[in-house]
């Protein structure tokens, strides 16, 4: 009956860097790209599928309409995706030639170790590797 997770949704008042991000620095292919009409909203919703081994995650943008900032404290639902990576040092190594920093970790426990990075949009991204 149930497959598989089909892909996570983020919303961004910044779609060229956020696709640039996902797929300059972590490696995600565009998958397609798609213009909505969402008459109820008023605005046309864009859409950018990106696609990282099977995993999709669905980037939104609407044309002119505001975003509010993500959210600065815990709070009851979504709470970030997780990319499981194959060397937590060489990833973050990686990633610092990117400009990109950890803004958590890495934290190395007995079958595991843990770090989070930030999106363009201020998004965390959890990255996570599994000692087998």
């Amino acid at each position: 009956m149930f497959k598989r997770i089909d892909h996570v949704e983020i919303v961004t008042d910044r779609p060229d860097v956020t696709v640039a991000f996902y797929t300059d620095v972590l490696g995600f292919e565009v998958k397609a790209r798609d213009r909505i009409d969402r008459s109820s909203l008023g605005v046309p919703m864009n859409l950018v599928y990106l696609d990282l081994g099977g995993t999709m995650v669905e980037l939104i943008s609407y044309d002119g309409a505001p975003v509010g900032p993500p959210p600065k404290a815990e709070h009851l639902g979504y709470r970030m995706m997780a990319l499981e990576v194959d060397d937590m040092k060489e990833t973050l190594d990686y990633l610092g030639t990117k400009g990109v920093e950890a803004v958590w970790g890495p934290t190395v426990r007995e079958t595991y170790a843990r770090a989070e990075i930030r999106d363009p949009n201020g998004y965390h991204i959890e990255l996570r590797q599994w000692f087998r």
